[in-house]
């Protein structure tokens, strides 16, 4: 049985949710953040030293990484792949949205996965909207790898929306831990409080074949991973840190007020809203084709993950993230030690060409893969 909640929790997690108002740069018709506001404390640390911490075991959720502001340059790139691009994220989009739409029904709770599920959550409530008129609600919530789903902000929805379905959303699959998180996390939820949670993930793209409910399993640039907060409501990472989130919290996260000039999350949004008339009718179709195929879930892009771990004599998969947006973080956030490419002339690398040149990256051809590219994060100890 659910526990609910008694009437102080109640008033608590309202609290953290108007005091919210404000929070992110979204506008709150399109989501609401169940994230407790950490701005005032100091999390960050640089790149190296966070990297050094966490190889030494100190969980990654606990500090965040200095958000890393790209040149002019880079902002432009941005620009020109959005350009390029913003009509099949619109046509991914509405694939995934008319698949949830079919699946579930205007009975839905639309729960993203902070933060890079939450521009695509976003999305897909526009889609939505525009497509069917309907308005689903929309929220952006915490899940942590080896901690699990932010359990208050599960509960909060349940009880803020009755007998309505659940669909989990993220931006792209690499390894799949996520959806493996997912899955446990779900499944922790029944056994604690008796409700049921669909662990399907629904994403943008899926190149590792870690869900059924996806746009595409081509590994394509998402532009949407090609920055930090500043496509991303102006959100840190998501925080898990017992010195400053409570039992009764929600996870925490920052918002980046001092960046709102820099912040291009809301023209993003808009930019693919605006495609969405040219692609109603092939998303439909194409919806309806891969529901009819339902093809499984059979997580074979670790096939590639193992063979990378075997020759290039690497401890732990955690140190290998596949696919184009992986590798984007790794390059923003990480220190990392190769890029393993495909295809150096595929149009969806620009962006981490550029970077790696940056951060004097090697790049490595490596055609023998599904995936577009890989990220190596280097060993702390590693000498060069």
């Amino acid at each position: 049985m659910l526990k609910w909640f008694s009437l102080v929790e109640v008033k608590e997690l309202n609290s953290q949710i108007d005091n919210k108002i404000m929070f992110g740069s979204y506008k709150k018709e399109d989501v609401i953040f169940l994230l407790k506001d950490v701005s005032d404390f100091q999390l960050e640390g640089t790149i190296e030293s966070r990297e050094k911490q966490i190889q030494l075991g100190r969980h990654y959720s606990e500090t965040l990484p200095i958000e890393y502001q790209p040149p002019a340059s880079y902002i432009q790139l941005f620009r020109e792949t959005l350009m390029e691009y913003k009509e099949k994220v619109a046509l991914c989009t509405g694939i995934v949205a008319e698949q949830i739409y079919q699946l579930k029904g205007e009975d839905t709770v639309l729960v993203s996965l902070a933060r890079a599920g939450t521009p695509v959550g976003a999305l897909i409530k526009r889609y939505l909207k525009e497509r069917y008129n309907k308005e689903l609600p929309h929220y952006s919530v915490s899940i942590i790898r080896d901690r699990g789903l932010d359990e208050n902000a599960i509960r909060y929805i349940i009880e803020k929306h009755p007998n309505k379905n659940i669909q989990f959303i993220d931006g792209w699959t690499g390894k799949g831990a996520i959806s493996i998180e997912l899955t446990k996390a779900c499944q922790a939820v029944y056994e604690k409080f008796g409700i049921r949670l669909d662990d399907t993930l629904a994403v943008l793209a899926d190149p590792g074949h870690c869900t059924t409910l996806y746009g595409t399993r081509e590994d394509f640039l998402i532009p949407s991973a090609c920055l930090n907060s500043t496509v991303s409501g102006l959100v840190s990472r998501t925080v898990l840190n017992c010195d400053i989130i409570g039992q009764k919290d929600f996870h925490g996260a920052k918002f980046y007020r001092e960046l709102a000039e820099s912040d291009l999350s809301n023209e993003y949004l808009d930019a693919i809203t605006n495609e969405f008339p040219h692609i109603f009718v092939e998303a439909k179709q194409r919806a309806i084709q891969l529901q009819t195929r339902k093809e499984e879930a059979n997580f074979q892009g670790m096939q590639d993950v193992l063979r990378i771990k075997e020759e290039f004599q690497i401890e732990t998969t955690h140190y290998i993230k596949p696919g184009v947006g992986e590798t984007t973080r790794v390059l923003l956030r990480r220190v990392p030690w190769k890029i393993l490419m495909k295809d150096i002339e595929s149009p969806f690398v620009k962006h981490i060409l550029m970077l790696a040149k940056e951060r004097n990256v090697e790049i490595v051809h490596y055609p023998e893969m599904s995936y577009t590219c890989c990220g190596l994060i280097k060993k702390v100890e590693r000498r060069q």
